[in-house]
């Protein structure tokens, strides 16, 4: 089966094809130029050089959230648009949940976190062992000061094991957390961010939806939507 996997809820921009566990093509870009002129000639390019078409892919996966508002529309557009056109099914992917599979290597706890701003992270933990990806928390909005919290009572002990910071929140939290006596690692440039293979192979979890069903999952209101409740409180 050929999976289509993109992920554009940060600065950079990422997709890949994936047949079963066989990388066919990925792309990454990270020029901070707008996902809306980057994402569609990236997977363009992944397809011609792999020789195929959209119409040859099966499932068209997404990272759905969480992460910046308007990256993970552009990207939901786009999978929205392919898969309507081809009637092919989508499947919606946790952000932070694709960043894990960045680590099969590793033993021991990841940390997805994406900077939410208001010393906020996006975050969820997960447990990776024998190659094998297991969800500890469900994906939130949490301050550095608790998940710092966590993560100590989690691998502070003698055999608590090790984690691994990844995301673009990585370094604010490796700056505030520091190393947990060598227990805490800050994750290689190459690995800490949203990859299009990721997103492939967590995809794997996920039920099909249509297109018209998918949609982006945001864990919290957007400023607009924060300053007009604001703005109606203060009316009442």
């Amino acid at each position: 089966m050929l999976i289509l996997g993109i992920d554009s809820s940060a600065v950079s921009v990422s997709a890949a094809v994936i047949s079963d566990d066989r990388v066919i093509a990925e792309g990454f870009v990270n020029n901070r130029i707008t996902h809306s002129q980057t994402l569609l000639p990236l997977v363009q390019s992944l397809l011609d050089s792999s020789k195929l078409t959209a119409s040859d892919i099966d499932v068209f996966a997404v990272s759905a959230g969480p992460g910046s508002f308007t990256g993970l529309r552009i990207g939901i557009s786009a999978v929205k648009g392919m898969a309507y056109a081809l009637g092919k099914p989508c499947r919606a992917v946790s952000t932070l949940h694709a960043m894990a599979y960045n680590f099969t290597l590793f033993d021991g706890i990841v940390c997805a976190a994406m900077d939410a701003r208001r010393s906020q992270v996006y975050n969820a933990l997960f447990e990776v062992k024998n190659g094998t990806v297991s969800r500890l928390t469900e994906d939130r909005a949490i301050s550095t000061e608790a998940l710092k919290a966590e993560l100590e009572a989690r691998i502070g002990g003698g055999d608590g094991g090790k984690a691994v910071l990844c995301g673009d929140g990585a370094g604010l939290c490796a700056a505030s957390f520091g190393d947990m006596g060598g227990k805490l690692i800050l994750a290689p440039a190459p690995l800490r961010y949203q990859k299009g293979t990721g997103v492939c192979l967590a995809a794997a979890e996920y039920p099909d939806v249509t297109a018209a069903a998918l949609m982006p999952t945001y864990l919290r209101l957007s400023q607009a939507e924060r300053e007009r409740a604001e703005r109606e409180n203060t009316v009442r």
